[in-house]
């Protein structure tokens, strides 16, 4: 079984309508769904997931909460990054938030799978693109 972080850039292709990337996120979801793939996420992805269903989606109050009781269902393992680490991407040009997933992935040796091109950018060794690399280790 593969192991990788994944970010909220990949994983919002799983709820939201078609877009660029859309079909690479969903195939990764069916890898996680039928034991293929086994993701690891920080807690903040989450709270990321609600704040783009709310704020830029508009989603209503009803769907939002649904999302809310989805995404409980998912069962990533949840780890939280050290943030010295996190401290040393924002460093580099990283968002705090984005350094979460690029330091949680570079402390448990896996891939951080995104769809964000600042972190490919900054973070290539640790990093692998939604739409063309491999999601393995390394």
């Amino acid at each position: 079984m593969r192991e990788v972080v994944l970010d909220a850039s990949v994983v919002l292709k799983w709820f939201a309508a078609e877009q660029r990337g859309s079909f690479e996120a969903r195939q990764l979801r069916d890898d996680y769904q039928a034991g293929r793939l086994s993701v690891v996420v920080p807690s903040l992805l989450f709270l990321e997931l609600l704040n783009v269903a709310g704020r830029r989606w508009r989603w209503e109050a009803e769907a939002v909460a649904e999302l809310a009781e989805a995404l409980g269902d998912l069962s990533f393992e949840v780890s939280e990054p050290e943030l010295p680490s996190v401290a040393l991407w924002v460093s580099r040009g990283l968002t705090a938030y984005d350094a979460a997933y690029v330091a949680l992935a570079e402390r448990r040796e896996l891939a951080l799978v995104t769809d964000d091109d600042a972190i490919i950018n900054l973070a290539p060794g640790i990093s692998r693109s939604l739409l063309g690399g491999s999601a393995s280790a390394g």
